[in-house]
Order: C-alpha cells, then sequence, then structure tokens
C-alpha cells in the first residue's frame, strides 16, 4: 500500500490492505481520519449562505473538511448558483472546506457525520396553496399552522423517511439535524417511524425569542437564558433570565407594547393586552399570534391575499431578489438583504449546536427531542421543544415539570393534531388526515375541514402518492 493510503486510512487502513472492504467502509475510515463530513440536503436552498457563514466562524474548533450540498432536479439551477456563492465564501474566508454539489442524495450521504435537512417538497408554489386554498373558505392559511402546516407534514414525512432508510445503509452513525418544517412533526416520525435514533429538530424561533430579549433589554444575548418548554411553533418561555436572574415580568410588561413586540420577519406583530399577558404570565412566541388573535390574523391574511398575495409570493419575490445577488462573482459573504427571508439566525442555532454536540460543550440549548418526562403533560416518546443540555452524545432534556394549566390544553391539543397528522402521512389514510384536519384549533368544523382537505388534496396530489385517492371516498 503506498503512503498517501496510510496517511489517509490510519487505523483503518487494514480493510484497504485486506481487500474487506466496500465504497461506505471506505469513506467513513476517511471520515475519522480527517476533518467532519457534512450533508446538507436542500442546499439550493437561500438559507444555505447562513449555513455556510456558521461554518466559516466556527472553523477553528469544528473542524469541517467537505460539505456537500444536495437537491433534487429542480431545484438544480439555484444549486449551482448557491454552491458557487459558497465557494467563494469559503475562499474569502481562507478556510480548507471542499464545497460539493450534487443531485445524488445517497452518494453524498456516505460517511456523513452530520446531515442537515432544509428542503421544501414543491417548492414555494406548494406553500402558496397551503396558504391560499384555506384563505379562500375563511381559514387562516400558514405553512406550519393550520391546514397548511397539515399538508407542509403530509409532503415531507415521507421523504425524510427515505432519507432516513439511505442513512441506515451509508450513514448510520450520522446525527440527522433537521431544520425543515414542520420541525416538531418531522422529528417525531423519524423517532416513531424509523431506526435513525440520533435524530434533532432544530427550529430559529426559540433563538430569535433570546436575541430579542437581549436587544429589549440592552444585554448580551449570551447572558439570556430562557426556559423553554412546549412544541415547535407552540413553544412558551415559562421564565427569562439575564445573568442567572429572572427578568420574565419586565419582559411581559415590555412585550405588550406593539413597537416591542418580538416576531419575525413573515408575521405581523400586533402586541398583546396586558392583562391578558400577564395573567397568562408565560412568554410566548410569534406563532401564538395564531392561537390567541386569530381573528385579528385572519383579517391580516384576508387582506394580504385579496390585495394579491400571500407570505408565499413575498418570499418568491424576496428569492428572486437573493439568487440575483447570489449570481454576482464578486458577492462572497451571506448578504445582509437573507434576513428578510425569515431565516435570521439560523446558522446560529445549527452551527452552535453541532458544535456544541462535537465538543460536548453541555451547554443549554432548545431544541426538538424525545419528551421523556422533561413535560410531565406530554406523552413520553413524544417530541418535545425544550431546553436541554447538549452533549456529545445529544441533547438532554431539562425537567420542566409541568406546563401551566393556562396554556396546557392548546399544547395537547397541538400534540393530538401532530400525532394523527403524522399517521395520515404515513398510511395516506383520508379518515386520519381528515381528523387531523377538523382537531385543528384554527379550523371551525368538520364541514370546512372537509371542503379544505379535498381541494388541497386535489392541488397536491403530485406530492402526496401515499394517498390512493384524490378525494374522499365518498366522492
Amino acid at each position: 500500500m503506498e503512503a498517501q493510503d496510510e496517511y489517509f486510512y490510519g487505523e483503518c487502513s487494514w480493510f484497504v490492505h485486506n481487500q474487506k472492504y466496500n465504497k461506505a467502509e471506505k469513506m467513513r475510515c476517511i471520515q475519522m481520519n480527517s476533518g467532519l463530513k457534512i450533508v446538507t440536503i436542500g442546499g439550493g436552498s437561500s438559507y444555505t449562505p447562513e449555513l455556510i457563514e456558521g461554518f466559516i466562524k466556527y472553523y477553528d474548533e469544528l473542524p469541517v473538511s467537505e460539505i456537500w450540498l444536495v437537491d433534487v432536479e429542480a431545484g438544480k439551477e439555484k444549486l449551482e448558483i448557491v454552491g458557487s456563492l459558497a465557494k467563494r465564501m469559503v475562499q474569502k474566508a481562507g478556510v480548507p472546506i471542499e464545497i460539493h454539489l450534487t443531485l445524488d442524495r445517497k452518494e453524498a450521504l456516505v460517511g456523513a457525520d452530520f446531515v442537515t435537512t432544509q428542503f421544501r417538497v414543491g417548492l414555494l408554489d406548494a406553500r402558496g396553496k397551503d396558504e391560499g386554498i384555506p384563505l379562500k373558505h375563511g381559514v387562516l392559511g400558514q405553512e406550519t399552522n393550520g391546514p397548511g402546516g397539515l399538508f407542509k407534514a403530509l409532503r415531507t414525512i415521507p421523504v425524510i423517511l427515505d432519507i432516513c432508510k439511505e442513512m441506515e445503509e451509508v450513514c448510520p452513525d450520522a446525527w440527522l439535524i433537521n431544520f425543515t418544517n414542520p420541525a416538531g412533526m418531522v422529528t417525531e416520525a423519524v423517532l416513531r417511524y424509523s431506526n435513525i435514533n440520533k435524530v434533532v429538530g432544530l427550529c430559529n424561533v426559540p433563538i430569535g425569542m433570546e436575541m430579542g430579549v437581549a436587544k429589549l433589554l440592552d444585554v448580551e444575548h449570551s447572558r439570556v437564558r430562557i426556559d423553554f418548554a412546549g412544541l415547535n411553533h407552540m413553544v412558551f418561555g415559562l421564565d427569562v433570565y439575564v445573568d442567572g436572574v429572572s427578568v420574565k415580568d419586565q419582559v411581559i410588561s415590555m412585550i405588550t407594547d406593539p413597537d416591542k413586540s418580538i416576531t419575525m420577519q413573515n408575521i405581523h406583530a400586533m402586541g398583546w393586552e396586558p392583562e391578558f399577558l400577564q395573567a397568562l404570565n408565560v412568554f410566548p412566541c410569534p406563532y401564538h399570534n395564531y392561537y390567541y388573535k386569530a381573528g385579528d390574523m385572519l383579517e391580516k391574511e384576508l387582506k394580504n391575499y385579496n390585495d394579491g398575495g400571500t407570505r408565499a409570493q413575498v418570499v418568491k419575490q424576496l428569492e428572486d431578489e437573493l439568487f440575483e445577488l447570489y449570481k454576482d462573482p464578486e458577492l462572497a459573504i451571506k448578504p445582509p438583504q437573507l434576513e428578510k427571508r425569515g431565516g435570521a439566525y439560523y446558522s446560529d442555532a445549527a452551527v452552535r449546536l453541532i458544535h456544541s454536540m462535537y465538543t460536548d460543550k453541555r451547554d443549554i440549548q432548545p431544541v426538538n427531542t424525545m419528551n421523556r418526562g422533561a413535560i410531565a403533560s406530554m406523552p413520553f416518546d413524544s417530541a418535545v421543544e425544550v431546553s436541554c443540555i447538549i452533549t456529545k452524545d445529544g441533547p438532554k432534556p431539562l425537567v420542566m415539570g409541568d406546563l401551566p394549566v393556562a396554556v396546557k390544553g392548546l399544547v395537547q391539543q397541538i400534540k393530538s393534531f401532530e400525532q394523527v397528522s403524522i399517521e395520515a402521512a404515513v398510511t395516506g389514510d383520508y379518515g386520519k388526515a381528515l381528523l387531523a384536519m377538523t382537531i385543528n384549533p384554527l379550523v371551525p368544523s368538520d364541514r370546512v375541514a372537509k371542503m379544505i382537505l379535498d381541494e388541497m388534496l386535489e392541488a397536491h396530489k403530485e406530492y402526496l402518492p401515499q394517498f390512493d385517492r384524490e378525494l374522499s371516498p365518498s366522492l
């Protein structure tokens, strides 16, 4: 065997010498003796420069040698544009990270250490239908809540389970870090219906809340900690600390002012009634607007819809502008316009998590993981969004006890919606899909649920092969 083989394979050179290895084993041997291999599925996403920026920033402590950006044929052009920008970013930063672009997902997964997922089945056209069809029936249309959240789950869960099967075959030791929405349902689907146990769901909402508190109080983000408990896009801050001292009452008082609301680019800030929020006595996330201000939010969404656009149309325009920027051969940094996309702090959350797992840092971060008794009123084996100690063996949930009675019922209702939705996504059972739609608190009746379900099944049939009928059995 040549000297360079010994250098690359190190302790795994036995496999090479004896010719008793396959491609997957060979690639794993290489990775054991070099830097980390990251695979990003949905690599053509406009979010990708956020991720690349994060790996560059953390490179000294997180030695990534390869990043594989993977997409589908429909996303090939965007993958090439984003991939070229990623290569320029790495070159400008002077870090030895190789960027690979491919449409062959399984090839990319071989020997991966971390697999991140950030894809959208059906692209933004599907999001437009998720938002627009419910609004036609007078129901809130939002990509991760209500009917839109159901259909995003129906399209996404079968794909994530296919990814898991490939990971089991070619990178069984890799961690799956899922950013794809609905992140909580996707995480629970992986836990229940695959053999992948090393999965963490991630969302930028909690870190956005932390950053928002830091800005409100004019302190460094590192000084802020929030006790998070709930579900993805249904998470509450049970307490808020600065330097270990509770400031929850002060923060709750401040965010009743609409000008000081902590929100996101895709959620209109309306402020809160002071008496309501003080009685609730927990820190809500921006998505709670859809439940506690459902009428106001519906009115706003209907106005936008009737004026010619849903959030999907806004994002489409933003993405067109971003990709025009990305094409510039002189651009070698993440453009600030990306924050308008709604993905602010994505790289901070994603790379912070991977860094803490790799270094066994044991800091506290909010992620989606198996409950394991952390939230007393939630099923032990269900996915929850909760503050965890991040270790090399994954997240260890902090025990939060029971949820306050004022929010417990809503969270449990959404969890039942999630679990029935997941079952519908896996089985293609029309009745389960109708049940999930009906029990969601944003849908007013089974009759309306059925009308929306049938229209959305028809609209999305290209991406729902698990359903053996387009409409209900009676039609």
